[in-house]
């Protein structure tokens, strides 16, 4: 019993490192286009995106059911493969992180916990079905970013078309200010929610059942961490995605992050965990075509996919590995 606890307060430590990581890297998008404009300053934008990271992740536990008790049966869950699975993505994202490299840390995690249940249980513990929802999102997410942001960008272009300079930054400056806040909370929803269900799937395995449970402690610890490494923020990451990837007026800004915050805030209220690093980069450069295909970066735009499909074989293979060593002790 006292090992049991141990790794329960593993499982909680890992958990909040966790959190902590995917504010520094994943929740550093979610203000990267409003920085990148020069409409707020980082620090300014760093305070404003974690107090809305911290509303969104204590807004709901849709996305969190899903990870808990979607991926791997809950009866075949334990210690070990939870430990694995978070284990693999926070090395990933450290690594990401230092060399400014957004990730989707959603899909990192579902594959550390697929490597890691593998090499515990095997394919027959594995939730095919929700598997396949979750990475066909992996195609169909981007696809939809690509497209509203471009959508949007165009609409705005020709509403905008009699328009002034001047009072098209004045508008639009200000309405991305929102839209950076709004992104920030979405993102919260989705991915703030994948700490609380690391916490609720050890509680789980810790007593030995199959019901998932959200105590009130773990949702305002989970939403506090990721606050807090927004806060630090992940610097690289921002000027990667904020002035590499394109370059962004207000209205550029606006259209990428009110598009990827409505498809993000969708997809919460369906239980669908989905990449928040997907849509965000995605309407970023479906705004930059909108003006034209040259504006956008393409050569930073392949190592963002690159790394984003580096990611499942590489979470998955780490995920896998550590399974095995854990194997005996959890």
């Amino acid at each position: 019993m006292p090992e049991s606890y141990v790794l329960l307060g593993l499982v909680v430590g890992a958990a909040i490192v966790f959190a902590f990581v995917n504010g520094a890297n994943d929740a550093a998008n979610s203000i990267a286009t409003v920085i990148g404009t020069r409409n707020l300053a980082p620090r300014t934008a760093l305070v404003m995106a974690a107090f809305c990271e911290f509303a969104g992740a204590a807004s709901g536990t849709a996305v969190a059911v899903t990870i808990g008790k979607g991926i791997v049966n809950p009866e075949a869950l334990t210690m070990g493969i939870i430990l694995s699975g978070v284990g693999a993505i926070i090395v990933w994202a450290i690594v990401a992180t230092l060399k400014g490299m957004p990730i989707s840390l959603h899909h990192g995690l579902v594959s550390g916990l697929v490597g890691a249940a593998l090499a515990q249980g095997g394919l027959s513990i594995i939730n095919l079905r929700v598997l396949g929802r979750i990475f066909g999102a992996v195609v169909t997410w981007p696809v939809l970013g690509l497209t509203g942001g471009f959508a949007l960008m165009l609409a705005i272009l020709w509403l905008c078309r009699r328009w002034k300079p001047a009072t098209v930054r004045t508008v639009f400056s200000r309405l991305q200010v929102c839209s950076a806040a709004f992104l920030a909370y979405s993102h919260g929803k989705n991915d703030g929610q994948m700490p609380i269900a690391l916490i609720a799937m050890g509680l789980m395995a810790f007593g030995g059942g199959t019901t998932l449970d959200f105590p009130m402690w773990s949702v305002m610890l989970s939403a506090a961490s990721i606050s807090l490494g927004t806060a630090i923020g992940g610097r690289r990451v921002i000027r990667t995605m904020g002035s590499q990837l394109t370059t962004l007026k207000p209205e550029n800004g606006f259209a990428a992050e009110a598009s990827a915050a409505t498809l993000i805030e969708i997809a919460s209220r369906l239980g669908l965990p989905v990449s928040t690093t997907h849509c965000i980069s995605s309407t970023i450069m479906g705004v930059g075509a909108a003006r034209r295909l040259s504006a956008v970066r393409w050569g930073v735009a392949e190592r963002i996919v690159l790394t984003w499909v580096l990611t499942f074989p590489g979470c998955g293979m780490l995920g896998f590995v550590l399974g095995l060593l854990l194997r005996s002790v959890a």
